[in-house]
């Protein structure tokens, strides 16, 4: 990877802060990560850190998003 950057103007690394958190649950799903607190009862709309699939889910997103540009201006 660092020999595909030779020649370029630009080098940026980024690390996703938050990138998780980025990404909506299917409305389906939400249910299924239902949580009861002494105030009531929650469910995440967004995709939480630690579920099994997460990881993959986050890294197809992004192979998504920068599909046009992979291997040519980005790398995921």
């Amino acid at each position: 990877m660092i020999d595909a950057t030779t020649g370029h103007e630009a080098l940026t690394f980024t690390d996703g802060s938050s990138g998780y958190n980025q990404i909506r649950m299917n409305p389906a799903d939400e249910e299924l990560m239902a949580f009861r607190t002494p105030k009531g009862i929650y469910c995440y709309t967004v995709m939480p850190f630690r579920l099994k699939n997460a990881g993959a889910t986050y890294q197809r997103a992004m192979q998504k998003i920068f599909d046009d540009m992979l291997h040519r201006n980005v790398e995921c």
